[in-house]
């Protein structure tokens, strides 16, 4: 059974969804999308470096690091 992670969200990105979606207020909604974004470019970020830490094969390793590094907007020139 695949166990079920939590996210958490800053508080201003709550309230801004509480005034979108409770309260009607469509000024918050750029502000919300950026949020969202944000977060989930670090979701990805995590989960790659997650697998670069773990994964089985030194491939699949060096694949997770390179996609991590991308991610991260790394300089090929900086890289070990």
């Amino acid at each position: 059974m695949e166990r079920k992670s939590q996210v958490q969200i800053p508080k201003d990105l709550l309230l801004a969804l509480f005034q979108y979606h409770l309260a009607g207020n469509e000024e918050y909604l750029p502000e919300i999308e950026n949020a969202l974004m944000e977060k989930l470019d670090s979701m990805v970020k995590r989960e790659l470096y997650t697998t670069f830490k773990t994964a089985a094969t030194e491939e699949e390793r060096e694949k997770a690091r390179q996609e991590y590094l991308d991610k991260c907007g790394m300089h090929e020139d900086f890289r070990w």
